[in-house]
């Protein structure tokens, strides 16, 4: 099945990964810039700037790699600068990600530190090329 909307992933969901997924969704979205949006990608909700930001995969969608909760990964992890080492690595050498199992254990302070990061990450190619554009003048 292809999920097409959040109002129909949420329907299949459990009434636990629904809530994450929201608080979530909701934390990501109120803190990126107006020029990111959001998509059903891998029928998840996906993130992205100019590339890829974050995913929040719930373990009822097949394809996650997780048996319970809610992945909430950055897409270029292995780029951020996490001080707190608030991310899993795992086997993934870019994604770096964090697993919920409840709502509670939602740090959004943390969080909100390290999506800052992902959206300077994901402006710096810009940067870059304004930088060769403007450089020749």
């Amino acid at each position: 099945m292809k999920i097409q909307s959040i109002s129909q992933l949420y329907e299949m969901l459990p009434e636990d990964e629904r809530i994450i997924v929201d608080v979530l969704r909701r934390l990501v979205s109120e803190n990126l810039p107006k020029r990111c949006k959001e998509k059903i990608s891998f029928n998840v909700p996906y993130f992205y700037g100019n590339k890829g930001i974050c995913i929040i995969w719930p373990a009822t969608i097949p394809g996650g790699g997780i048996k319970s909760g809610v992945f909430f990964g950055f897409w270029y992890g292995n780029k951020l600068i996490d001080e707190d080492q608030y991310l899993n690595h795992g086997t993934n050498k870019q994604i770096f990600y964090k697993i919920y199992q409840s709502v509670d254990e939602i740090d959004q302070e943390a969080i909100l530190k390290l999506l800052k990061e992902a959206v300077r990450i994901d402006e710096a190619p810009m940067q870059m090329k304004k930088t060769k554009r403007w450089s020749g003048d």
